[in-house]
Formats: structure tokens, C-alpha cells, sequence
């Protein structure tokens, strides 16, 4: 059995309103005593009434942190994890709630990290498996993946994926407040964090199904800011700054 009891699903919401009720029922009937917790940033399309209806279902396992406004995904985080942390939960999930990521895949991920402290639903380990991107995109993000990984060291694939599970020993071993990156970077910065402490790193297979189509946001000045960024976190931990 599972510790669905012990594990938490952080998810950042804004303008959800098409998914919330969704991905909501979805994950607390799929996962028996699984915990939610939702990010809400102030959307204006009504996502929090939707929370809120549905915290009356499930008094004991839907939470929501609502913020003043679009703060960020990286910031909407971390306030997830210093919850996580206030309270007994040994387990606690990046989810998005779009349905990119697979509610179905949680156990995967879930069973890994009974041994691991770090798991990361990979889009780039046993083949790509990522639907519905433009080829260019997805050239960008296979390109980023392999350079992130050269400047690093990091023996991690899927670098920047957003669909993880961290034990409570990874979390309470970062500095929460002194989380440097945001966007694209994020994710890399607490995986690096967690891979130089010497903690266990594991990569599951995920199938990644993009639901929104449009123009890549992996271009312009963010992808010079990303190279550049990756750089600072291998020069900050060549001169020991990274996990202090």
C-alpha cells in the first residue's frame, strides 16, 4: 500500500476554471486519502469559488493558499512547501492542473520515491514522450536539456520538468528563502540543490500531453536569460554558494 495519507499535490492555479473541478474529483477519488493543496492567485475567472465549493465535499484533504495575485509559479512553490512542512506530510507533489500531467501517474512516481529522495516524471528517459509541441519547441527544450546537463553535471535527463515528487528529507534540506531562479529555471535550481547535497535523484517515465497550443514560451531573451541563468547556479556552486 501506498502512503496516499502522508502525500500532499501542491498545484498553482490561474484562470483554471475550465480544469479545477476536474483535476479536483479526479485526484481525490483516483488516490484515497491523498491531501490537495491549491495556489490560488487571485484569479478572476472564479477558480477559487470552485475550491471552495468543493472544500465542503472534502473537508480533509482539499487546502487552498489564496495570494493577493499572479506571484509566480516558482514563489507559489515554495509557499506550498513551507505548509507541507508545518504539518506531518512525507510526501509532496509539483503538479500542473491542466491535465499535462497525468493523475494517473502519480503512484508511479509515488512507489519511486519510497526509495528515492527526489523523483521527476520525465518527458526524455525510454524516448521523448511529449504530445501536442510544435517540432521547434520541442528541439528547444531536447537542446536545453542536453546543455543544462554539460554545465551542471547533473545526471538528470529531464532537467526542468514540473510533474516531481520530493520526500520531506529533500524539502527540510533546502534554504526556502534563499531559492535564487524562477520560470524555467526553477525546477533545475531545486534539482541541482537536491543532486549536490548527495541525495537520491530517480527519473520515472511520464507521457507529458501539452493541452494549450500557441507560440513557444521557449524563445527570445528567455532562452538567453535561461543559458545564462544555468551558468550562475554552476559558478554558484563552484565558489560554494549554491546551498547556503
Amino acid at each position: 500500500m501506498l502512503p496516499f495519507d502522508k502525500t500532499l499535490v501542491i498545484i498553482p492555479t490561474y484562470n483554471e476554471i475550465d480544469n479545477i473541478e476536474r483535476m479536483i474529483t479526479t485526484m481525490l477519488s483516483m488516490h484515497q486519502g491523498i491531501s490537495l493543496l491549491i495556489i490560488e492567485d487571485g484569479s478572476p475567472d472564479g477558480t477559487a469559488d470552485v475550491v471552495k465549493k468543493l472544500q465542503k465535499e472534502y473537508p480533509d484533504n482539499l487546502h487552498m493558499i489564496q495570494r493577493t495575485g499572479k506571484l509566480g509559479l516558482g514563489t507559489a512553490y515554495v509557499t506550498g512547501f513551507k505548509w507541507a512542512l508545518e504539518r506531518s506530510y512525507e510526501f509532496v507533489f509539483e503538479m500542473d492542473c491542466d491535465f499535462s500531467h497525468d493523475p494517473n501517474q502519480v503512484p508511479d512516481l509515488l512507489e519511486a520515491a519510497q526509495s528515492n529522495d527526489l523523483v521527476i516524471g520525465s518527458r526524455y528517459i525510454d524516448g521523448i514522450r511529449i504530445i501536442n509541441w510544435p517540432f521547434r519547441r520541442l528541439l528547444l527544450s531536447y537542446l536545453a536539456s542536453i546543455y543544462t546537463r554539460f554545465v551542471t553535471g547533473i545526471p538528470v535527463h529531464d532537467t526542468t520538468g514540473g510533474f516531481k515528487c520530493f520526500t520531506r528529507k529533500a524539502l527540510s534540506s533546502l534554504n526556502l528563502d534563499n531559492i535564487v531562479s524562477t520560470g524555467y529555471i526553477f525546477q533545475l535550481e531545486l534539482n541541482y540543490k537536491i543532486w549536490s547535497l548527495g541525495m537520491k535523484v530517480k527519473e520515472v517515465p511520464i507521457v507529458f500531453y501539452e493541452r494549450r497550443d500557441g507560440q513557444s514560451k521557449m524563445a527570445g531573451g528567455i532562452i538567453f536569460e535561461a543559458l545564462f541563468a544555468v551558468l550562475r547556479l554552476r559558478v554558484m556552486k563552484t565558489l560554494g554558494t549554491l546551498l547556503k
